[in-house]
Formats: structure tokens, C-alpha cells, sequence
């Protein structure tokens, strides 16, 4: 538990005296990914393991070609390495009786949790499910085009399933479960070898409840790696989901292309739109709850003046008694603030500012304050609805933009794990028809073998 001491130092902004747009640039900064800042202790690390200084960045490249280059070698030599775990070929894939064994041990209560809210996750899910399309008209000299779009599963994806310090089934449930309901056949999980990740049991038993049964004990760059490129044994995925530390952020950025990737995550993070129907308890509630992840980031956007110091007081009171209190009271000083607008229009803008990944709105009226707002991962509204309940429960995936990117990301869902194909279906006299536009476009760009495929088919057909 955290300890009475000094005050929470929490940055306060009143925008009637300050621009708050600098404060939120900082952590708009420090939030994002720029994988070139490590402290000293993981420089001297990084020397001890690699010979030479070396960035995060580096370290991934080097590790990503390793794999690339070595395969299973290489990622039980760094599995041993960076994550002091050293296992065998055979042990690095859970196995069968492994699954069983936990899911004999798992409290009845929680694999019944598990399996309400993989039915809630599916329920949400399955209705963002498009239909194939096929439209049919006709040209002026009797053709007919079909013109239509087909939606198929990806064929195998792999998940990062985080686990240094907690063990999160959440994170399985909020990736696994709309991949399933796209229609995915082969998932694939690497989570880390420690005792919250590859050898938790409670996540062991909800992989068995929801059938996923390919679950590797390596993390970090080697595991995206991995599930990129393939190993010995384990073929290569074609899109990979999930957060993970720094190293699992820039593995993914560093893989794409090769594979799809979902995001390129940062520390999670909240902002609070709130007025004076706003309980100051439950703010500071939803404030903790996102920077107890440590790193993690909460700000409070208020235009009502006596909140702020409410909501001060409200953040101290909770701190001193919960478990992870401190870790939250160092996120909230490094990457939160308390910041009082002029107005409801101020806060929205400076929310659409900051593009938060989760964003609660406490008002009287949080419908019309959301047609205010443009940016945000996941927008929760009203006074009975905490962050928490879209973390693990309510069905929309948990897995959400950050760093700024909701101004053009967007939040998992299963239409992600879809591969959208065209289709265009001519007939002689709809070509016939079209020619005319096609060859001068052909010609304007100089490509004239597009106009003789048309040509030749024409004079066949005369």
C-alpha cells in the first residue's frame, strides 16, 4: 500500500492563466514511441548482453535478424538471455496436458467469467461483421457488370499476450475472440516464460476454455519475431495483435510489412471530460486505474472550477490505500495533470488535442457532449460507466490506439482479421462499352499494353 507522505505533485493547469497545449505536447511526447531513450541501468544491461550500446532499436533490429536468420536457435538463446528462462525446444510450446491440468486447477467461478465474456465479446463482435457485396449494373448498349467485394479470414494470426507484471486472460478474451468469430482457423500466442505469462495457470485455463492450444513461452522482439518470420516447426503468421513492453512495440513496427500488425502500442492512458454532475470519487477512480498500469496516463478535463481540487483530494485518499498505489501516483505525476477549461468547447478541442485512447465522459449530458468530440479510442458515457468495464468485459476489444493515433486508428475488432478482395465481372458488351475511356487513360499515362488487352478482345469478338 501506498504511505502517507507528500502531497501528490500532479501538474494543475487553469486555461484562464495558461496554455494548456504545451502540457499536453510533453505527454503527447513522452507517451509516443520514438524507442532512442533507455535509462542507464538498461544501457549498462545492454552492454552486458550485447558487448556495445546499443537503442531499443537497435537491440530489436539485431534480435528480428537473428531470428530471421538463426530460427529456433536464436530464439531460445535470447529467451534464456533476456528473460533468464532457460527452456527446451519441446518446452517452449505448452502442452496438451499442461492446458488440462489447468483448467482442472481454475476456480469454477472464474472459467464461468471466461466463458460470459467471450460470449459478450462475441455477441458485440459478430454484429461488425460485413456481407459480401455484389452489385450489378447495366451500360448503355446492353451490358451487364458485376461488380462486387468478398470478405475472407485471414488464414493464421499470432497475439502478444503480455505477462512481467500480471497475468492478463483480458488481453486473450479482447484478441482472440474476434479473431475466432471473423473466422480465423490458426491462432497462434507467444507470452513471456514467467510466472504471469507462459506458466500462469489461470491464463492456461482460459486459453483450453476458449480452444486456442498453440501457445509459445517466448516474449519480446524474439516472440514477434517468431510468429513473423516462422522457426523450426512453427510457421509464419500473417498478422500479429496484441501490446507488449517497448521491444514488443518496435518488433511489431519493425515486422511490418513482412506481416499485418495491429498497432504500434504505448503506455494506456485516459482523459476525463467532466462537469459539475461529476462525482469527484469516481473520477479519481478512473484516473488510477489507467496509470496504475505503469506506465500509464490520466488527465482530467474539467470546466468546473471546484472539481479540480475535489478531484485532487479524491486521487490522495484513494492512492494511500490501494496496492499499487504508488506506481500509480509516480504514472500520475509523470504523465497526468488536472486541467481546468473556459468552457466545455475548450475541452473538447484540447481532448481532440491529446486523441486519448480511452475517453470517459462524466457530464449531465455526455450524448451531446460527444458530438463534440472527434478523437478517441474508446469513448465511455455517463457516471456509471468506468474504463474498467471495457478493459474486461463489456465486448468492444480492449486493444485501442494510443500515443495520439486515435486521430486515424482505430480500436481490434474482427473486421481486422478479414482480407477484403474485389471483384469486377465484364461481359463483351459492357467492354465494349468501357473502351472508349479505358484506351484514352491508357494512352494519356503512355501504359499502352492496357488498351491492347481491350483491343484484342474486341477484334476477337467482331
Amino acid at each position: 500500500m501506498n504511505s502517507a507522505g507528500s502531497p501528490l505533485n500532479i501538474p494543475l493547469i487553469d486555461c484562464r492563466q495558461q496554455d494548456a497545449r504545451q502540457l499536453i505536447d510533453s505527454l503527447r511526447g513522452k507517451l509516443g514511441i520514438r524507442g532512442d531513450i533507455v535509462s542507464e541501468a538498461g544501457r549498462q544491461r545492454t552492454i552486458e548482453l550485447f558487448g556495445e550500446a546499443l537503442s531499443p532499436q537497435q537491440v530489436v533490429e539485431r534480435i528480428c535478424g537473428d531470428v530471421r536468420s538463426k530460427g529456433l536457435p536464436a530464439v531460445l538463446d535470447y529467451g534464456a538471455r533476456l528473460d533468464r528462462r532457460s527452456l527446451t525446444a519441446a518446452e517452449l510450446r505448452v502442452s496438451t496436458e499442461e492446458f488440462r491440468d489447468a483448467r482442472r486447477r481454475a476456480r469454477p467461478e472464474y472459467l464461468r467469467v471466461i466463458e460470459r465474456v467471450a460470449e459478450n465479446i462475441r455477441e458485440f463482435q459478430s454484429a461488425l461483421l460485413p456481407q459480401d457485396v455484389v452489385v450489378r449494373r447495366s451500360t448503355p448498349h446492353g451490358g451487364t457488370i458485376d461488380l462486387g467485394q468478398r470478405y475472407r479470414p485471414l488464414r493464421r494470426i499470432g497475439i502478444c499476450v503480455p505477462g512481467g507484471a500480471a497475468a492478463y486472460p483480458s488481453t486473450l478474451l479482447m484478441t482472440a475472440v474476434p479473431a475466432q468469430v471473423a473466422g480465423v482457423k490458426e491462432i497462434a500466442v507467444i507470452v513471456p516464460p514467467t510466472p504471469f505469462g507462459g506458466f500462469n495457470s489461470d491464463l492456461l485455463a482460459a486459453c483450453d476454455v476458449l480452444g486456442v492450444h498453440e501457445v509459445y513461452r517466448t516474449g519480446g522482439a524474439q516472440g514477434v519475431a517468431a510468429l513473423a518470420y516462422g522457426t523450426e516447426g512453427t510457421a509464419r503468421v500473417d498478422k500479429i495483435v496484441g501490446p507488449g513492453n517497448l521491444f514488443v512495440a518496435l518488433a511489431k513496427r519493425w515486422v511490418f510489412g513482412e506481416v499485418d500488425i495491429d498497432s504500434i502500442a504505448g503506455p494506456s492512458e485516459v482523459v476525463l471530460l467532466a462537469d459539475e454532475t461529476a462525482n469527484a470519487e469516481f473520477v479519481a477512480s478512473d484516473l488510477i486505474s489507467q496509470a496504475e498500469h505503469s506506465p500509464g496516463s490520466g488527465v482530467l478535463m474539467t470546466w468546473h472550477a471546484p472539481l479540480v481540487e475535489q478531484v485532487r483530494q479524491a486521487l490522495e485518499r484513494q492512492l494511500s490505500v490501494l496496492e499499487r498505489g504508488d506506481l500509480a501516483r509516480s504514472s500520475l505525476e509523470e504523465y497526468g495533470a488536472l486541467i481546468l477549461t473556459r468552457s466545455e468547447a475548450e475541452a473538447t478541442e484540447l481532448t481532440d488535442l491529446f486523441a486519448p485512447e480511452h475517453l470517459h465522459i462524466s457530464t449531465r449530458e455526455p450524448r451531446q457532449t460527444l458530438e463534440r468530440v472527434q478523437n478517441a479510442g474508446a469513448i465511455f458515457l455517463g457516471h456509471q460507466t468506468p474504463v474498467a468495464l471495457g478493459d474486461y468485459v463489456a465486448g468492444p476489444s480492449h486493444v485501442l490506439p494510443t500515443g495520439g493515433t486515435a486521430r486515424f486508428a482505430n480500436g481490434l475488432c474482427a473486421t481486422d482479421f478479414l482480407k477484403r478482395s474485389s471483384l469486377i465481372a465484364y461481359d463483351a458488351a459492357a467492354l465494349r462499352d468501357a473502351a472508349d475511356d479505358l484506351r484514352l487513360l491508357a494512352q494519356t499515362e503512355g501504359l499502352t499494353a492496357h488498351a491492347a488487352s481491350v483491343d484484342i478482345r474486341l477484334a476477337e469478338g467482331r
